[in-house]
């Protein structure tokens, strides 16, 4: 340990916030402007939901007289969701104070910006902004705090070292993320050309409706669909619900069954798109019904915002299960349906998500004490969508769910990659495993 020496965040670099930004200051264009809502968007790699922006002028003004964000300077998030991490690649932004530390003026010299990041990712400093803010009303972490934080550094030598082993194991999920964004993207094209263009092949193996295949105006759809399709409802596909189960927190009494608990905020993350992080909980043993199974599918029916609708879904596989150490349930925020023929498990899900990005869900949410909740019975009783045959289900069935075995191989490699990840990056970072 003798090559490793401890600073404060405060000796290795400047810690504070922005200048202040009024509200009025906002304009429909200009110099991108970001909240925590932005940094945590963009260090997850999704795209910004709602630009905000200042003028021109007014960032030109700040910048006349004091600091403006630079490459490798480091924004964390200060309320609500804190330590989310957001090194500065593209400077070319300013933020609002309060929701960001911003550390800047960073000593080089002394410590690498990967190394850096990769300690503002670990348990440790995690777990130090946590303890932080037990009893607070309202989660923050403050300035002051952050400069007494202490952090140990090998030589800047080894601190890349142990970097490019800690990057190496990135690289690989990040890998594994690209293919299954692909596996995923091909599952949905095939989705659309035959479910939304009905390029399905014919009995000739040919696109169906680009080779002339037979249509019809259906009146309740307001559209053509093939012939020989129906109408129907996604009712007359589910054969039972499953309300949620929130339990307790801790085993106690007759609360002893352990799950884990999607809520409306896991599904993203249980689909391959950003973290998955489902509370362990703990229900009545005789709730076990509840447990999600095979071909069961979860859907948020309470939750949204003004920009996005309620009614996330996620298919639950056998796949998908096996994921997982313990069984799944959906929270009380949550609704689970199981089908009654399983041939049109991927057909129920593609065609829900086409409804959820067309926006179609912001008709059917009802809203009380404020929050969004999905008129779930009313819109899978009435709602029409095009019925079509059985066999063609089936087919798009087999497919699908050769997709959904490799993508959910690759989640499965990719969990056991980050806790390979979070294990080892305590133990480089206080010697007790060497990078040669």
């Amino acid at each position: 340990m003798s090559e490793f020496k401890t600073y404060t965040l405060e000796q290795l670099c400047i810690v504070g916030s922005s200048k202040r930004v009024h509200l009025s200051d906002y304009v429909q264009q200009g110099v991108p402007f970001y909240r925590s809502k932005e940094v945590i968007e963009i260090s997850s790699g999704k795209n910004i939901s709602e630009q905000l922006f200042i003028s021109s002028e007014k960032y030109f003004e700040i910048k006349s007289k004091f600091p403006v964000p630079q490459e490798n300077d480091v924004l964390i998030t200060a309320v609500g969701t804190i330590g989310e991490i957001l090194v500065v690649k593209d400077p070319n932004f300013y933020f609002k104070d309060g929701n960001l530390i911003w550390l800047r003026n960073i000593n080089f010299d002394i410590i690498d910006i990967d190394y850096l990041y990769y300690f503002f990712k670990s348990d440790l400093f995690q777990k130090t902004i946590k303890y932080n803010n037990i009893g607070a009303v309202q989660k923050a972490l403050t300035i002051d705090f952050l400069k007494t934080v202490k952090i140990t550094l090998p030589s800047l030598d080894n601190q890349r070292k142990l970097v490019s082993v800690l990057k190496s194991i990135d690289k690989k999920i990040l890998l594994n993320n690209q293919i299954n964004q692909e596996l995923e993207a091909m599952a949905k094209t095939l989705y659309d050309y035959w479910f939304v263009q009905f390029d399905f092949p014919d009995q000739s193996g040919n696109p169906y409706k680009s080779s002339g295949g037979k249509m019809f105006y259906n009146q309740e759809l307001k559209r053509e669909i093939p012939e020989g399709w129906g109408v129907t409802t996604f009712s007359s596909w589910i054969s039972d619900n499953k309300t949620g189960d929130w339990g307790k927190e801790t085993s106690q009494g007759n609360y002893t069954l352990e799950v884990d608990c999607i809520r409306g905020a896991d599904i993203n993350g249980l689909s391959g798109n950003g973290k998955t992080d489902m509370p362990t909980r703990f229900i009545l043993e005789k709730n076990k019904n509840k447990l999600l199974t095979d071909f069961d599918i979860v859907i948020e029916i309470s939750g949204g915002s003004p920009t996005q609708s309620t009614g996330r879904i996620v298919g639950i596989s056998e796949k998908v299960l096996n994921r997982f150490d313990l069984p799944l349930i959906c929270s009380n925020f949550c609704k689970a349906v199981s089908l009654k023929e399983q041939e049109t498990f991927y057909n129920f899900v593609y065609e829900w998500k086409n409804l959820y990005n067309n926006g179609v869900l912001f008709s059917w949410e009802g809203k009380t004490s404020g929050i969004k909740n999905l008129l779930f019975d009313s819109f899978v009783t009435n709602y029409h969508i095009a019925q079509p045959p059985i066999g063609l289900m089936e087919q798009f069935f087999d497919y699908a769910s050769s997709v959904d075995r490799k993508i959910q191989l690759l989640l499965k490699q990719n969990q056991e990659l980050t806790q390979l990840r979070d294990w080892l990056l305590p133990m480089l970072m206080n010697g007790q495993v060497k990078v040669e």
